[in-house]
């Protein structure tokens, strides 16, 4: 067994015993979960993912470790986006916030799935054709171009005309209910599917969307073409996607209240898009003169000042905005 074989079973078996300790200690069927027990999970994840970065660095090195810290950022950030749609998807069904967890972990294992047959597919191609990381790059600049001018098309999504519900209603029977918190009922003698199983599917679906920005992104920021690099590219690019939406049922929790007060990270998330498209076209002149380990710290230091700035922007308007409102209902007061 090499060295990368050995993280890979290390990563594995910490999952596994991290989703238990998680679902036994830390969750339970058809309970709402409070800011408290979200904070506790969320620390916990986040937590997890970065004492796996050590290990990574301890194994690996300094290079992959930060290469694997900056698409872990990159997905945790992209992952509040994920967040807005959830909260539409559960508003727009009408599910119960006791069912909330579950129909959440099931969703988010089925994304992991598809991510991982995604991320195969995708690191394969890389491999085998490069020219494919230019196309990539020419998609994230278009984009991040897209979500920097049409952050409102997000607010606009109904869940119940999307392509995944149409598509859903033509192939499966479904109830107009949730079958008392289950996935299927038996309705006049006929099984049915019922609206839970459909926000588990479009949880999933929605995911994979969004994926697609994800991972050529993430593709940009780990170096998949250095030979003999290759497999530990591949663990970087796996181990950061599977943390960072392991760690989105409870960044939902924790978030879902205040997620509408970070209206400006849309746009720090699209700068940061265009920066990795644009590196991933121009690498052949930036190889010539900066290194790839100096290339990483300045991916991930450039990732750090945008995700931070747009938040502290969106903090301070969004402070600005209600002074403004109490001025206003003062003086209408008065």
């Amino acid at each position: 067994m090499n060295k990368t074989q050995l993280i890979y079973l290390v990563f594995s078996a910490v999952i596994i015993i991290s989703l238990i300790f998680d679902l036994g200690l830390m969750s339970k069927k058809d309970k709402k979960v409070t800011i408290k027990q979200a904070l506790y999970q969320t620390f916990f994840w986040v937590g997890l993912a970065l004492v796996f970065c050590i290990f990574l660095w301890i194994e690996e090195g300094q290079k992959p470790a930060l290469e694997y810290l900056s698409a872990y950022l990159m997905e945790w950030s992209l992952s509040i986006d994920n967040i807005f749609v959830f909260i539409l998807i559960f508003t727009a069904f009408s599910v119960k916030e006791k069912n909330y967890g579950r129909v959440l972990l099931i969703g988010i294992l089925m994304a992991i799935v598809f991510r991982i047959i995604f991320i195969t597919v995708g690191v394969a191609l890389v491999e085998k054709f490069h020219w494919l990381l230019y196309v990539f790059g020419v998609f994230l600049v278009y984009t991040g171009y897209k979500m920097f001018v049409s952050v409102e098309d997000e607010k606009e999504f109904d869940p119940q005309k999307s392509k995944v519900y149409n598509f859903l209603k033509k192939i499966l029977p479904l109830a107009p209910n949730d079958g008392n918190g289950r996935f299927t009922v038996i309705e006049d003698g006929k099984k049915k599917y019922t609206t839970l199983f459909v926000v588990v599917i479009m949880l999933a679906a929605i995911d994979l969307v969004f994926a697609l920005d994800s991972i050529p992104a993430v593709m940009g920021i780990v170096d998949t073409k250095t030979p003999g690099y290759q497999a530990t590219a591949r663990l970087v690019i796996y181990t950061s996607n599977i943390f960072a939406v392991l760690g989105l049922r409870s960044l939902f929790f924790l978030l879902r209240g205040a997620v509408h007060k970070f209206d400006y990270l849309p746009q720090g998330i699209a700068v940061v898009l265009i920066f990795i498209g644009l590196k991933m076209l121009g690498e052949h002149w930036i190889n010539q003169w900066i290194d790839k380990t100096t290339q990483v710290f300045i991916s991930l230091g450039f990732i750090l000042i945008c995700l931070a700035a747009s938040v502290m922007y969106s903090i301070f308007i969004d402070r600005e905005n209600e002074k403004t409102s109490n001025e206003e209902d003062d003086d209408e007061a008065h």
